[in-house]
This record gives C-alpha cells, sequence and structure tokens, in this order.
C-alpha cells in the first residue's frame, strides 16, 4: 500500500531526557536571564529538528507522560518506584519543552493514567492504516510496535544518527517477532521499570524458549519439556509472570483522538522564532533550524 502521508510520532520524554543528560554531565543548564534552565529544551529541539531533516515528514505529533502514575500502578505498586526524582534543573523543563512544541505548531498529546508509550502506540495504531509512521524515541519498548507502515526511530549517540528498524529488520536482527518481545520482557524482567518476571531466567534462557515454542500459553503447554529448573523457576513465578506481561505491553487503545488536519507539519517562522528569542536560544538558527 503506498501513502504520501508520513507521520512522525515523537516521544517528548525519551528526547528531552537524552537531551538534558547530555549537557547536564558537565553541569551546563543554559540558565537564561530569568534564571530558567534551557538545555534540555534546546537539546530537544536540535534532535527533533534533525529527525524532521531526516525523516521529512507531512505530519508530527509529540506525545507526553501525563504524571507519575499510570494503570501500571495499580496492577504492581513497584512498577518504576526504583527511579529518583527527577533533577530540579529538569523539572521546570518539562512544562517549558510542550511550549516550545506548541510555538512549532505540533500537537502535544498524552492521557492520564497511560504512559506517552501507550499514546504513540494507540495513534500508531490509528494512522499506519493509512499512513506511513516513523516513532521517534530512545525506548527499545517502543519495538514491540512495530508492524507494516511503522518504523522505529531510535536515538544513538550524537545527532542525526539512528537505529531504524522496520519490521522484517527487527526479525532478522533479533530472530524473534516484535510480539514476542513483550513474552520476553514477561520471563526475564526488566530492571528499569523495576518488574521481576520469572526469577532466575535471563534472556538467554527467555530467547530461547520463545524460539521453541512461540510464546508464554507455548511454553505454559509444554513444562513437561523443560529442564527441571526452567519448570520449578517458572512455576513459582506463574502469577508474576503474567502480571509482568500486562506491565511490558504497550496499551494500544488509550482513549485519545489527535486529527491529522491538527498535526500538519507547518512552522510560522515568527512565533517559533519568538519563542526561541524569548527563551534566549543561543544560535538557534544555525544550531537547531540549520538556516
Amino acid at each position: 500500500m503506498t501513502t504520501t502521508n508520513r507521520i512522525m510520532l515523537v516521544d517528548g520524554m525519551a528526547l528531552l531526557f537524552r537531551a538534558f543528560y547530555a549537557t547536564a554531565m558537565s553541569n551546563y543548564f543554559m540558565i537564561n536571564s530569568k534564571g530558567m534552565p534551557t538545555n534540555g529544551v534546546y537539546g530537544m529541539m536540535k534532535h527533533l529538528f534533525t529527525a524532521i531533516d531526516t525523516y521529512q515528514p507531512t505530519h508530527v505529533i509529540c506525545c507526553w507522560d501525563m504524571g507519575s502514575k499510570t494503570f501500571r500502578n495499580d496492577l504492581f505498586p513497584d512498577y518504576k518506584a526504583n527511579r529518583g526524582a527527577p533533577p530540579e534543573e529538569l523539572i521546570p523543563q518539562f512544562d517549558l519543552a510542550k511550549e516550545v512544541v506548541e510555538s512549532l505548531n505540533i500537537p502535544n498529546v498524552g492521557q492520564a493514567g497511560y504512559e506517552a508509550d501507550d499514546c504513540i502506540g494507540t495513534l500508531s495504531r490509528t494512522y499506519s492504516e493509512h499512513s506511513q509512521v516513523f516513532i521517534l524515541t530512545g525506548d527499545q519498548d517502543m519495538l514491540q510496535l512495530l508492524q507494516p507502515n511503522v518504523n522505529v526511530v531510535l536515538l544513538k549517540k550524537g545527532h542525526g544518527n539512528y537505529a531504524e528498524y522496520g519490521e522484517s529488520t527487527f526479525v532478522e536482527e533479533k530472530g524473534i517477532t516484535p510480539e514476542q518481545m513483550v513474552d520476553l520482557k514477561a520471563l526475564m524482567g526488566d530492571s528499569s521499570d523495576n518488574y521481576p518476571g520469572v526469577k532466575g531466567i535471563g534472556e538467554k534462557t527467555a530467547l530461547k524458549l520463545l524460539l521453541k515454542y512461540e510464546n508464554i500459553e507455548g511454553i505454559l503447554e509444554n513444562l513437561d519439556q523443560l529442564t527441571k529448573g526452567q519448570r520449578s523457576k517458572i512455576e513459582q513465578d506463574l502469577d508474576m509472570l503474567h502480571l509482568s506481561r500486562k506491565l511490558a505491553r504497550i496499551h494500544c487503545e488509550a482513549d485519545l483522538d489527535c486529527s491529522l488536519d491538527d498535526a500538519l507539519f507547518y512552522i510560522d517562522d515568527e512565533k517559533m522564532g519568538a519563542k526561541f528569542d524569548e527563551l534566549e536560544f543561543r544560535n538557534w538558527k544555525k544550531n537547531i533550524v540549520g538556516m
């Protein structure tokens, strides 16, 4: 199916965090005359414009987490409980980033109770029926969203360096399907999101089991074929296995909608310039927009 729409779904959190930490490590927070740190937002804009220049989308939407509590915390109170509070120089930049995105006429989208991933998943399912979708993120979890017409563009170190995945490149490289990624995480857990999966089962064993039995149902139907150790680990952590799967899966039915008319990529140079100047972005014409 050919389509003229090229829709870029931007993981606002991933870009902002990445940009912030790239300069925060050397205590370079770019504090302007109003006392506002802007390093994260400045770097985020650089990532955004570089990707837009590379992928030439016709439409752009930026997705955000809305608060720290989501349906996953209701399922498992310790979900992401291992994460400390964000640095104080980053906190005011969350709202600032949304203001700047808005000045580019790019819609900011989020849904209380869901993560940005869920919003991106929901919109990618809707749009991919008639358009080519590019998901711009630094988060490998998004690879489970790959399907025909949906590509994931992972940011790598520096600007303009990407690992781009389509469905077939993912299968070639990883040996499993995007759908199986959810079950892989359910088995091995995810230390960054703070859920355990099955204790004692790591990536290597989980991959082996999925290649042989396809999914968690297949593994459970063939418990008698597993080694004694594998079987007892899975039986002991059966409830956590099912729960981890719910936590790992990106929820693609969030209650949100963003009309493509609103997302048409068109920059009003005056509006953008006024915002960048107000925030005292230095050399933005050259460094961000590449004018």
